[in-house]
């Protein structure tokens, strides 16, 4: 059984900060997504017009993965709860198996 954590609000999440909500949702999300380093996602922002320091994401991911996960784990759900696996009778060398 699973228990109900409560879900910070996105406002209070996103108080304070220097970027807005977008940009630190787009670079959390590309780098829990595809693996990629907080420099190259500074690349890639920079790229784009942005500029952010590698530790602000850095930041960004500490602060707001925990709070993602509590907020996916609310509507997760197990996969493949059981297994079922069928006999298969083959023949080696001449004997059934």
């Amino acid at each position: 059984m699973t228990q109900m954590v409560e879900v910070t609000p996105a406002a209070e999440l996103f108080r304070s900060r220097q970027f807005n909500q977008a940009i630190i949702l787009r670079c959390v999300r590309w780098y829990l997504s595809y693996k990629l380093s907080f420099r190259y996602l500074m690349e890639m922002m920079s790229e784009r017009g942005t500029t952010v320091v590698h530790t602000t994401i850095l930041r960004g991911v500490q602060r707001h993965v925990p709070e993602f996960e509590k907020s996916w784990n609310r509507y997760a759900r197990l996969v493949g709860g059981s297994e079922r696996c069928d006999e298969t009778c083959i023949k080696l060398k001449g004997d059934w198996t």
